[in-house]
């Protein structure tokens, strides 16, 4: 759903946007290295919902969800939307059977946690995904949308990180596992090229990489790991050798042509600026026609592919984009 250790903007908001496949490259590494130290065994339901403070973040937090998705729910004692929103999370992080883990985090005894989320306001819900921080919602909320919410994380966490979750034995004492033994997992068909596109983006080899993903789609065009990958490498590529002070002087001084904007908005989307880069573009849509309005739609829908369809951002310039086409 592109490593940092954390990012506090979103999963797909970075200056750099290999780092989804890096992350997952980690939470591999983690999930093997636990399974050769004889880790990874079954967990109790109570092991689901779990309290978190400063002092034990790194481990129950960033290193756990490694494993398995983590959502955060920060609260307070006085917070009264609080007292209704955190039993519901409880409760479905217990139906969800180890697809996520339940972290509650009190924002008056943990002030750096929440400065460091940015948090203007409880409650408010996170996740972390192989290392990364992407908000969810804040505020209350119905349960319906949650679990939607919660639906779209696990289907990101295992799509693109490889996260199935934890394995949850009712019968399991939290202080008394005993996990299986290790079992080699076999590779997948295509996970050599995959490891070889990682490694060109490593190297700062951006064709090789473009190379790679292209290998993987001409035998599964469907490989959504493959497509992820292409689109940021292609962005990256795109990017490398130009001159960001001349493409925001063009841009600021043609704002009807397409090349100018496109430009613009590639830079935008790889220095973060997500909403600026879809602005952009929507605006140059409505400026232009024909084979000009053409490109910087179809540019616009790669875009959209690098930040990922779950991305509230997305949604919103979706919308934008068809009031400027109609």
């Amino acid at each position: 759903m592109q490593p940092r250790n954390m990012s506090m903007s979103g999963v797909v908001d970075l200056a750099a946007v290999k780092a989804a496949q890096e992350a997952k490259s980690k939470a591999e590494q983690a999930r093997a290295e636990a399974a050769r130290q004889g880790g990874g065994g079954a967990v109790s339901p109570a092991d689901l919902v779990i309290d978190v403070d400063e002092a034990g973040f790194e481990l129950d937090v960033l290193q756990r969800s490694t494993e398995v998705p983590v959502v955060i729910d920060f609260w307070a004692e006085w917070c009264e939307p609080c007292k209704q929103l955190s039993p519901v999370l409880e409760r479905l992080a217990v139906e969800y059977n180890g697809r996520f883990v339940l972290a509650k985090i009190d924002v008056d005894a943990n002030q750096m946690l929440m400065q460091q989320f940015g948090i203007q306001g409880i409650p408010a819900v996170f996740a972390v995904v192989a290392g990364q921080a992407l908000p969810l919602f804040q505020g209350a909320a119905g349960e319906v949308q949650i679990r939607q919410t919660l639906d779209q994380l696990v289907q990101v966490a295992e799509q693109r990180f490889g996260l199935t979750g934890l394995t949850v034995d009712a019968d399991v004492d939290p202080g008394d596992r005993q996990a299986p033994a290790p079992q080699a997992v076999p590779a997948g068909p295509y996970d050599a090229l995959l490891e070889a596109a990682v490694q060109a983006l490593d190297a700062g080899d951006l064709g090789g990489a473009v190379q790679a993903y292209k290998n993987v789609l001409s035998d599964d065009p469907g490989n959504s790991e493959a497509k992820l990958g292409l689109v940021q490498a292609e962005l990256l590529q795109r990017v490398q050798d130009l001159d960001p002070q001349q493409v925001r002087k063009d841009a600021a001084e043609k704002p009807g042509d397409p090349a100018a904007q496109i430009a613009a908005a590639d830079l935008d989307l790889v220095g973060g600026h997500v909403e600026d880069a879809f602005g952009r573009l929507i605006e140059t849509v409505g400026r232009t026609a024909g084979d000009d309005r053409d490109a910087v739609r179809l540019r616009l829908l790669e875009l959209f592919e690098v930040v990922g369809a779950d991305d509230p951002r997305v949604a919103a310039a979706r919308r934008a984009l068809a009031r400027a086409l109609f």
